[in-house]
């Protein structure tokens, strides 16, 4: 990949197109009643528009503060409060108003709880399963510091998709998600496709200054964990006080990133520059589920 200089102005193909629309500000309006926090909104997602004007969004539980202070993330660190144990129901409740086929359900990263918060995303799947028995499930968790009994509760809880981020290759994780390690994110996809049926997934971000062997050597060790989608985009900073672009990557190197991960053994891959781990998650899964 070629390196450009950080800051370098945004080019034509990181265009998004403007919030808006009567179905924008319904979703909008529906998950501030509620009470409820996405990630479209909290961590400022280019998508948020497109997404919410098709009546979707990725549901962001246990926020809206992240006991970790990852360098590419918008959402805020700090202390956060105590669970709300009617979370889940409202969750649903919301998933069922916007009549969902695909529900997507994400969470700051909660190293303060005994569990890390699993127990809390198997109350919101079941909860949607009660509500929504024919729509499809996604839940996009943390590592939850390898806690015992994590990976039984999500097998029990029989999400559709098990989707966990590895985001970028191991030499940048001091640099840019200082808190986490590769191997536990690896190790956390690897027992889940082991003991289940259900999807695994995974997410990257490239434009942080990882090589080409590095993408490569990341594909495989994903295959080998058994992840069958794959998730490639371009990272953008939120600001200049966060991790600096080093690269936008074009296009077409996208589609090559896409052929080199399936080679690899990963069955689904979708790459583009404006590619997010949820977005448009229902698409890619129909044919595997």
């Amino acid at each position: 990949m070629v390196n450009m200089k950080p800051g370098k102005r945004k080019p034509g193909w990181l265009k998004v197109r403007a919030f808006g629309g009567k179905r924008f500000e319904r979703t909008d309006r529906l998950l501030t009643e509620h009470r409820l926090s996405t990630v479209c909104r909290d961590a400022n997602c280019p998508n948020r528009g497109e997404c919410f004007q098709a009546g979707t969004a990725t549901f962001l539980l246990m926020g809206p503060r992240c006991t970790r202070n990852c360098r590419f993330c918008d959402i805020p660190t700090g202390q956060p409060g105590p669970l709300d144990p009617e979370e889940p129901q409202r969750v649903a409740e919301a998933a069922a108003m916007l009549q969902l086929d695909h529900i997507v359900v994400t969470s700051v990263t909660r190293d303060d709880l005994d569990d890390g918060g699993v127990s809390h995303f198997a109350a919101t799947v079941m909860a949607i399963r009660k509500k929504l028995p024919n729509s499809s499930i996604e839940i996009l968790t943390p590592d939850f510091q390898n806690v015992t009994g994590a990976v039984e509760i999500i097998v029990a809880c029989r999400p559709d998709v098990f989707n966990h981020n590895v985001e970028t290759v191991p030499r940048l994780y001091p640099h840019v998600r200082s808190g986490a390690k590769l191997e536990t994110s690896l190790e956390l996809l690897r027992q889940v496709a082991e003991k289940s049926s259900i999807l695994t997934k995974s997410g990257l971000m490239v434009g942080l200054g990882e090589t080409s062997d590095e993408l490569c050597h990341l594909f495989s060790d994903l295959a080998h964990s058994g992840v069958s989608i794959l998730t490639i985009g371009q990272y953008l900073a939120p600001s200049s006080d966060h991790y600096p672009v080093v690269e936008y990557v074009h296009p077409e190197q996208f589609v090559e990133m896409a052929r080199l991960a399936r080679e690899a053994g990963i069955k689904t891959v979708v790459s583009g520059p404006l590619v997010r781990s949820s977005y448009k998650a229902g698409e890619y899964i129909n044919a595997q589920i």
